[in-house]
């Protein structure tokens, strides 16, 4: 600012002496002084010295503009200087901002990343464990198989020989005078080894399955265990299954039959069968393994409706009738089964020509404390009659005295029979005490017991007397993780089923008052039929069974029990079992009624699959 004001001094002074100069001529003339050479050096030394001092103004001022024009070029500079480092940091401050965004989604993604390399390290080490352990499912084009089933290697003792395996025939226990009774046995058997195999796939909607299951206590014609063990592989059972989410249940194929307890609603694969080590259970138990086709619809897990339609095979018992029926054949080989064949040791089987299916459905309650079912059978019965067989010599049947039985107005008679049941289960004590009933009774449903009784005896007319029949069955177990306990008691009844022909004059039937039962206790000498091998039948002594009473007790113990184990590895036990055996008779001519005793000792050593 300085320079400025120099400027303005010096500009102050030349535009004075311009004034000045300019403004003499029109001063007062006077007389003009002379004017020397002196003077007009000295007007040149001033003029000099006045232009001197403007250049020296003049070069301030140039150097004053260069230093403003300096300044102004370091503030533009300062000022691009400034704009960019405003522009830097904005951008640094954006950069700042998105790597703080950055830093957050990374942290987020680190997050990720441990929470999936966690759970990666828990799905590697749970396929490591499924590699290192025995797979107990085997996963086969988007179905799962599962093997199961157990290696069993059983004996039974017996005080009064049976000549039967481990599985005991009740309704075939011996009488007093039988020379089986005064002898002993005892049976090795591992045929009760159990193979099976479920497959399962589910869909949008449901679940299909199918189940297959085989034992080897099944009897060819032709086997024995004389050397090597030839006896036939056995289906229990086989079916499909399709289990919709609506609740709705469709099974078909062999099975459980729906007279079975089960100890879930009406669920397959969870029958209570009891814990014997004997195959044929016990006395009172009620069941069959057959065809069936089965609907069930299980509301809420509380109540559980369910029909099916199954296998029928009448079973006939009577004594003293003549040939005026015709219930059924014995086998016809070519159509697969047992035929009479033409050996003495031959596997006859009759089989019926049953009319129609059995016809059974329950409801099984489930309300929060125990388990209830309530179920009935419909089961129809039919035979071929021939009137002329026991009045063929009256005009009536068309002959005379001599011309025999005939085959006029023979005709098909059909009887109904029904059963009514109930099963009841309850758990005490945090599952560890089981306690079962069971009871069924009615008209014709022998064969749903164990012990075998039939459905029917014959009337004196040929046509089906069906028997009134009971059976019940009380169960107490005791569970532990080692240990197994368990206790059966159970019955079964057949009711005495007889009528009287007149033509003969004779009671025939199942029971009858009037039936020999006196030679149940004599002894006889054996037969020749194959010689050594073939005990000598019993004379007058018909025998037929009023009741089987059973009491059972044993135990399991679980050696090693993998299913409590992290890796599975199956399971191990052993048991034992004592049963006691009572068959009581009708009695017959002179009161007398003849039972068949027996006690029966059994062990077991079994290897289970794991499941």
């Amino acid at each position: 600012m300085k320079y400025v004001w120099k400027m303005c001094a010096i500009l102050f002074l030349a535009t004075s002496l311009v004034a000045q100069t300019t403004a003499e001529p029109k001063r007062k003339k006077t007389k003009a002084a002379p004017i020397t050479a002196a003077d007009v050096q000295a007007l040149k030394d001033a003029i000099a010295s006045q232009q001197a001092a403007l250049a020296r103004q003049q070069r301030e001022i140039e150097d004053l503009r260069d230093t403003l024009r300096s300044k102004d070029q370091a503030v533009q500079q300062v000022q691009a200087v400034a704009t960019d480092a405003a522009g830097k940091a904005d951008a640094a401050q954006a950069q700042a901002s998105q790597q703080q965004q950055s830093v957050v989604a990374l942290k987020s993604d680190v997050s990720d990343l441990k929470t999936n390399l966690l759970n990666t390290t828990v799905t590697v080490q749970e396929t490591q464990k499924r590699i290192s352990e025995p797979p107990t499912t085997i996963h086969y084009k988007g179905i799962t198989l599962t093997p199961g089933g157990f290696l069993a290697a059983e004996t039974v003792t017996r005080t009064r020989a049976l000549a039967a395996d481990i599985n005991t025939p009740f309704n075939s226990l011996t009488m007093p005078g039988a020379s089986q009774s005064s002898v002993t046995e005892f049976f090795g058997s591992g045929r009760q080894s159990r193979i099976s195999l479920l497959a399962q796939g589910e869909l949008a909607n449901m679940k299909i399955a199918g189940y297959y299951e085989a034992d080897f206590l099944s009897a060819g014609v032709t086997s024995n265990n004389n050397q090597s063990n030839s006896y036939t592989l056995r289906q229990r059972q086989a079916f499909a299954q399709a289990a919709l989410n609506s609740g709705w249940t469709f099974t078909g194929g062999q099975m459980w039959s729906l007279v079975t307890e089960t100890k879930k609603g009406t669920d397959n694969r969870t029958e209570a069968v009891p814990m014997t080590i004997d195959p044929q259970y016990t006395v009172g138990f009620s069941w069959a393994r057959q065809y069936g086709f089965r609907v069930s619809k299980n509301l809420n897990n509380k109540i559980w409706f369910a029909a099916s339609v199954e296998d029928s095979q009448a079973t006939i018992t009577s004594h003293g009738n003549v040939n005026n029926f015709l219930v059924g054949s014995a086998g016809n080989a070519g159509g697969l089964y047992n035929s009479a064949g033409t050996s003495a040791l031959a596997n006859v089987a009759n089989y019926a020509f049953n009319p129609s299916p059995d016809v059974i459905a329950k409801v099984a309650f489930e309300p929060g404390f125990g388990h209830y079912e309530v179920f009935g059978i419909y089961s129809r019965f039919r035979d071929r009659v021939f009137p002329c067989v026991d009045v063929s010599a009256t005009a009536f049947c068309g002959g005379s005295a001599t011309a025999g039985p005939n085959t006029i107005f023979a005709n098909n008679l059909s009887k109904n029979g029904f059963g009514i049941g109930a099963n009841a289960r309850w758990s005490f004590y945090h599952k560890r005490i089981d306690f079962g009933l069971h009871a069924l009774g009615g008209d014709g449903i022998g064969r749903y017991g164990t012990s075998g009784l039939s459905d029917a005896s014959i009337r004196a007319n040929g046509s089906l007397n069906l028997m009134r029949q009971y059976q019940g069955l009380t169960t107490l177990e005791w569970h532990s993780p080692k240990l197994d306990v368990y206790f059966n008691v159970g019955s079964e009844y057949a009711k005495r089923t007889f009528d009287f022909d007149p033509v003969t004059g004779k009671q025939v039937g199942y029971g009858a008052p009037t039936f020999a039962n006196n030679g149940c206790y004599l002894e006889t000498v054996p037969g020749a039929t194959v010689a050594g091998f073939t005990p000598g039948g019993l004379a007058s002594c018909t025998g037929d069974t009023r009741a089987l009473i059973e009491g059972t007790a044993g135990f399991w113990h679980k050696i090693y029990d993998g299913s409590r184990e992290q890796v599975n590895r199956g399971r191990l036990q052993w048991g034992l079992q004592y049963s006691y055996v009572d068959r009581i008779t009708w009695s017959g001519k002179s009161g007398l009624e003849p039972e068949g005793l027996d006690n029966m000792f059994f062990t077991s050593f079994r290897y289970y699959l794991p499941q």
